[in-house]
């Protein structure tokens, strides 16, 4: 298992993760333990931007308020934040069409292949893109 790759999180991936909750799949949820037992797993900067617009129109309840909610987030020993780097934006902005056109799907995607980890994800238009090794 040690040769095993990094683990990234989808947004939603994460949410269910800290939450506990039982919407996250059992092998998505072996995954990150076995994953977190090694390193920390790895979330897309661009899942914070989504979370805190899902918040403010409403469509995500948080646990606390998002400001602490988010200090609490960024304490996690088993998490660590990925910046959109420069290689990924353009990796994400040069994919075709068969890739959703969502930008925040695209660049989570790229992070995954530009860190040549798995992607955990419930989304199965995410999980059928080639060359994404999805963990669900």
């Amino acid at each position: 298992m040690a040769d095993e790759p990094l683990i990234v999180l989808d947004t939603h991936a994460l949410l269910w993760w800290v939450s506990g909750s039982k919407r996250l799949s059992a092998n998505a949820r072996r995954a990150i333990r076995a994953a977190t037992a090694r390193a920390p797993v790895a979330v897309s900067t661009i899942s914070v931007l989504e979370i805190a617009t899902a918040v403010r129109r409403g469509r995500l309840e948080l646990a606390a308020p998002l400001e602490s909610w988010l200090v609490d987030l960024r304490l996690l020993p088993e998490l660590r934040f990925e910046a959109v780097s420069v290689e990924i934006a353009g990796r994400a902005g040069t994919f075709d069409d068969s890739i959703p056109g969502d930008p925040a799907d695209r660049i989570i995607v790229a992070t995954a292949m530009a860190l040549h980890a798995r992607l955990v994800t419930a989304d199965e238009s995410l999980r059928r893109i080639a060359g994404v090794r999805a963990v669900w």
